[in-house]
């Protein structure tokens, strides 16, 4: 019988992403062998690590982060509610909205009830947060209660991935597709303070995934993954306006916007890719790997970087010198599952929803301060 412990101090790194502060932790191991049959032929060893389940963050990590414990199942988008200092999560397996501090981190509470939470958006002038929900459609919780204020659907089932236009005040979501059993997909302009439908476009695809949209422009660029497409649309009246194969790889889903720059930025997942586009002509600029299963690409406007937040357990940093040249700059480890993130409105802190999914390892909120440049 045996005991082996492992005691770390606290430490502060420096990376590229950032400062971490890293907290001391302590680890206790014990282990016992029995020999079944003399001269050794046969032994037992039983080996019980972090006997007393003790959280903590290694040292070869490079985030700090907040334990949400219990929590099963995939996570889904972030949201912001900047001036009450919140940040929202959506549990979207787990059918939870996760509350959290934005300027610590630390877990406010856990709503339970919902049934599939995708997307959020906050309504700063009406206090509330619009809930897209595969379920239930456009549900809209009170901003101070969090209680359920009403509820409506919104045309097809399975509301999913959705994208805010700041200029126009509309909400695009995504609607249909293979998870209802449909074949065909579709994009909804709706105004999330009433809930009224504008337009809504149809694609002959049953997977449509995340959109970017402009703020000073007029256009519209969605993924279609089963077609692997990159589709542009007139945001003001939801015409198709072109559409371009995405050559690179296969399954083109998280997308981003750098506006002033005009480039996209497309994450693929077979195999991990990302692929920056002009966004004129939709001609390819750069491509680099990209973490597995990732389901998140953040444009740092601040900074000049992106963020790839991938399942395979590390975000990939690219930084941009220019318009047209680009260099990853580092692969900062998270963790398991680790695939959504969102950028506090100052650039300080990138948060990342490390999910339990398949894994049944500890959901986390993860977040890295970020060094400026």
């Amino acid at each position: 019988m045996g005991w082996q412990g492992r005691f770390v101090e606290q430490v502060s790194v420096d990376t590229l992403v950032g400062e971490i502060d890293k907290a001391g932790y302590g680890v206790q191991d014990v282990y016992a062998n029995w020999m079944v049959l003399d001269e050794e032929r046969l032994t037992l060893s039983l080996t019980v690590k972090n006997l007393f389940d003790k959280q903590y963050l290694d040292h070869a990590s490079n985030g700090d982060f907040e334990a949400i414990p219990g929590y099963e199942g995939d996570f889904d988008h972030f949201e912001v509610d900047a001036k009450g200092d919140r940040l929202f999560l959506a549990g979207e397996e787990g059918k939870t909205l996760e509350v959290f501090k934005l300027s610590t981190g630390e877990r406010i509470v856990e709503l339970k009830g919902l049934e599939t939470p995708h997307s959020l958006l906050w309504l700063p002038k009406t206090n509330e947060l619009l809930v897209v929900d595969g379920e239930k459609g456009l549900m809209w919780r009170d901003g101070t209660t969090l209680k359920v204020k009403r509820v409506q659907a919104l045309g097809a089932a399975s509301a999913d991935s959705a994208a805010y236009d700041p200029a126009s005040g509309h909400l695009f979501v995504v609607t249909g597709g293979k998870d209802v059993s449909m074949s065909e997909s579709f994009l909804n302009a709706v105004d999330p303070n009433t809930g009224r439908t504008l337009w809504v476009t149809k694609f002959a695809s049953d997977h449509v995934e995340a959109l970017a949209v402009e703020a000073k422009g007029q256009r519209i660029f969605i993924n279609d993954t089963a077609r692997n497409q990159l589709v542009v649309l007139d945001k003001a009246s939801g015409e198709i306006l072109k559409s371009v194969k995405v050559k690179e790889a296969e399954q083109n889903a998280p997308i981003a916007l750098d506006e002033a720059t005009h480039r996209l930025f497309v994450v693929t997942r077979k195999p991990g890719k990302l692929v920056v586009m002009n966004a004129d002509t939709l001609d390819t600029i750069a491509e680099f790997a990209a973490p597995g299963r990732t389901d998140q690409v953040t444009w740092d406007p601040v900074n000049r970087r992106v963020y790839v937040t991938g399942g395979e357990g590390y975000v990939s940093v690219v930084q941009q010198t220019d318009a047209d040249h680009y260099a990853e700059i580092q692969r900062a480890p998270s963790g398991p599952g680790a695939k959504t993130a969102i950028l506090t409105p100052d650039a300080k802190r990138l948060y990342v929803a490390q999910s339990p999914g398949d894994s049944k390892t500890l959901g986390k909120l993860i977040w890295f301060d970020i060094s400026p440049r």
